[in-house]
């Protein structure tokens, strides 16, 4: 098992929400206000300098359905360029 990360503006939320549903996943816990700085856009900090937040999405999934979720990410980045769309993979030993 995996836990896939994605990290992306809050303006590009429901964009990303609708995409995640459609694709068959039917489970995540998504965190809002998230700061930060990443390297392809502006910092977003929450702040009068640096305006925005982000979302974060963690998706717990069976290694068979990790190439059409990277598949998803990799559209998404595409569609939004500037919503600094990130996913991470980070191993997963079990759901309890």
């Amino acid at each position: 098992m995996k836990m896939v990360y994605v990290v992306y503006s809050q303006a590009a939320d429901a964009d990303v929400l609708a995409a995640i549903k459609s694709s068959g996943i039917k489970g995540y816990t998504k965190m809002e206000r998230a700061c930060g700085e990443g390297t392809e856009t502006e910092p977003k900090l929450h702040t009068h300098t640096w305006p925005g937040e982000n979302c974060v999405l963690f998706i717990a999934l069976d290694d068979s359905e990790i190439a059409s979720v990277t598949d998803l990410i990799r559209r998404l980045k595409q569609e939004h360029p500037r919503a600094g769309v990130k996913g991470f993979i980070l191993p997963m030993e079990e759901i309890i």
